[in-house]
């Protein structure tokens, strides 16, 4: 750690949908019985953690 080192603690994040997608979330998050924040919370999350995973396996691919 450095010396000095801030961090910060995203708390709140908006985000701004199409009236198409935002009706998708809503539709996909009542069939899967969830809340449209939770549902995306929960997609943003997962792809997050593939998007880690795929780096720490793939690493370096496409790198100059």
């Amino acid at each position: 750690m450095t010396p000095g080192a801030t961090f910060h603690t995203l708390k709140a994040l908006e985000v701004h949908f199409t009236p198409e997608l935002q009706a998708k979330l809503e539709s996909v998050a009542a069939e899967n019985r969830r809340g449209a924040d939770e549902y995306v919370q929960q997609l943003v999350e997962s792809y997050v953690d593939h998007d880690a995973w795929f780096r720490r396996e793939v690493g370096g691919l496409g790198a100059a």
